[in-house]
């Protein structure tokens, strides 16, 4: 064992060595994509993910994710074999996308709702991409085509779903934590019982509990951002320093083995490393490519989600005893899923391709990244804000009702 780690612990002295070299020997080439890699946090990832970082810390803070978790419980258990807290992770790792999963899952390992089992198969099945930056970015910005957003939505998901059905074979000898006992009656009374119960545990008010959602969610956007970075830089100088050759040479036979373009290697390639990257490259791939596999590509690349992403997931459970292995293979595995249902949703959902402009009546196909944006963001926070500002009145009325109960039993 102490030969391995020490084997380990060269291996990767030698490779930080050798970066440190390249960056000397390729300076401006690091400078560039260090800029790019800016680029994309700051347009990108920064505006996408930090609200959602706030959101779910406050969100924990006022009891709503136990609120949730009660009322999915009787689903979570029997087809994931997840407690229903999971379905609120579930939720918002579908709706803000990496690595809001792991986030989440990092701290209901930290308050001891889900074992190292249940975590695992959490983090491998909410890992993914937000709707924003699948259809936004990618299906808009980078093919320029918006009806492709269903396939990709269906294909991406798809696969998120299919992982999560097969991931609950994973530590099937483990145990299950226990549920908490729970008073008799209807679910939804069970449910605001919960969520008040967590309330009062947590019991910070909400001007120091906003703050620190607010602190903790800037540390780790720009961890999220430094990381984004040094792969960016990474893939450059290993490009520019010719190491990365062999690799492709690989990629392209792996790639004819499927009968998939050689040309669509470099996007492979980028994807492995950084998202980003991975999907712009598949949709501005040149040549005499199909349609239909470039798409395959990039549903691979966003299931993947890259080095970069994998690294933010280790980062936020470094506290924890998860595994890496059991999220490599499921991000893997997601990728080989979603590229083949992409192939085999194209011809059926063909005549939905062409329905997407009634949905999108003012999209502006000379301007289509801002276009959508100013289509989708508006709806999003209206839903969002309704959502939280229904679910607010629900928790005043039940608190105020709680008290006048108690009120008049005490006079009695």
């Amino acid at each position: 064992m102490l030969n391995i780690k020490f084997a380990g612990t060269y291996l990767l002295a030698s490779v930080a060595m050798m970066i440190a070299v390249l960056l000397l020997i390729f300076p401006q080439q690091g400078f560039d994509a260090a800029l790019r890699g800016v680029v994309i946090w700051w347009d990108v990832l920064f505006p996408a993910l930090f609200p959602f970082f706030v959101i779910s810390e406050m969100l924990l803070g006022f009891g709503i994710v136990h609120f949730l978790g009660t009322l999915l419980d009787p689903m979570m258990r029997p087809v994931f074999r997840l407690p229903g807290i999971g379905g609120f992770v579930m939720a918002m790792g579908f709706a803000s996308g990496y690595p809001v999963g792991a986030r989440l899952t990092s701290q209901l390992w930290d308050q001891k709702l889900v074992n190292r089992e249940e975590a695992e198969r959490l983090v491998a099945s909410t890992t993914s991409s937000d709707p924003i930056f699948l259809i936004g970015a990618v299906a808009v910005g980078f093919f320029h085509d918006v009806s492709l957003a269903l396939i990709l939505a269906a294909a991406h998901y798809g696969g998120a779903i299919i992982i999560g059905l097969l991931m609950r074979f994973h530590g099937a000898s483990s145990k299950s934590t226990e549920q908490p006992v729970q008073s008799k009656g209807f679910i939804g009374k069970r449910a605001f019982q919960a969520m008040h119960k967590a309330r009062l545990a947590d019991g910070r008010p909400i001007g120091i509990l906003l703050s620190q959602s607010i602190k903790h969610s800037i540390s780790l956007i720009f961890v999220v951002g430094g990381l984004v970075v040094f792969f960016s830089v990474v893939l450059e100088i290993l490009t520019t320093g010719g190491i990365m050759s062999f690799l492709y040479h690989i990629v392209q036979w792996l790639l004819q083995l499927f009968g998939l373009p050689p040309a669509l290697t470099d996007a492979v390639m980028k994807g492995v490393f950084e998202v980003t990257l991975g999907a712009k490259a598949a949709g501005s791939a040149a040549g005499d490519i199909s349609l239909v596999s470039k798409v395959a590509i990039a549903a691979f690349v966003l299931s993947w989600a890259g080095l970069s992403v994998h690294a933010q997931v280790v980062s936020l459970l470094s506290h924890t005893n998860l595994r890496y292995l059991p999220f490599v293979t499921a991000r893997f595995v997601h990728g080989i899923f979603s590229a083949a249902l992409v192939f085999l949703i194209w011809q059926p959902m063909q005549p939905l391709r062409g329905e997407m402009s009634v949905f999108l009546p003012d999209y502006d196909v000379n301007a289509p990244l801002s276009s959508f944006v100013q289509m989708v963001i508006p709806t999003s926070l209206f839903v969002f804000a309704g959502t939280f500002v229904v679910i607010s009145l629900l928790f005043a009325a039940y608190s105020l009702l709680k008290l006048m109960y108690e009120k008049v039993g005490g006079t009695r």
